[in-house]
C-alpha cells in the first residue's frame, strides 16, 4: 500500500494567488483548499475500502494466510471514514458559524 503525505498548507496558498492571471480558470471554477484535500480524504476512503474488500474476499476463500490483515485493513477503513465525518462535521460547523455573523 503506498501512503502518500498531505501537503502542507504553506504550498497550497501559491496556486490560489495566482487566480487573477489571464488564460486560466476564474476564480468559481478553480478548486479550493479545502476541496482538494477533501477530495483526497474521499479518495483515500475509497482506497481503504477497497483494500478492505479485497483482504475480505482472500479471507473468505482462504487465500489469506494471515488474517490479521483483513482486521487491520478493516480498522484503517474505519479511521479513513471517522476523519472524513470529522472533517466535514467541521467544515458545517465553520460555515455555520460563518453564516450567522453580522456585517
Amino acid at each position: 500500500m503506498n501512503f502518500q503525505p498531505i501537503q502542507s498548507i504553506q504550498m497550497l496558498w501559491p496556486s490560489q494567488l495566482t487566480s487573477g492571471v489571464s488564460g486560466e480558470k476564474s476564480s468559481s471554477e478553480q478548486p479550493t483548499m479545502f476541496s482538494d484535500i477533501f477530495n483526497s480524504l474521499i479518495d483515500n476512503v475509497q482506497e481503504t475500502d477497497a483494500v478492505k474488500t479485497e483482504k475480505q474476499y482472500l479471507l473468505a476463500t482462504g487465500q489469506l494466510d494471515n488474517p490479521a490483515e483483513w482486521s487491520i485493513a478493516a480498522y484503517k477503513y474505519q479511521v479513513a471514514t471517522s476523519l472524513l465525518v470529522q472533517v466535514r462535521d467541521r467544515a458545517l460547523d465553520a460555515y455555520s458559524e460563518l453564516s450567522r455573523m453580522s456585517i
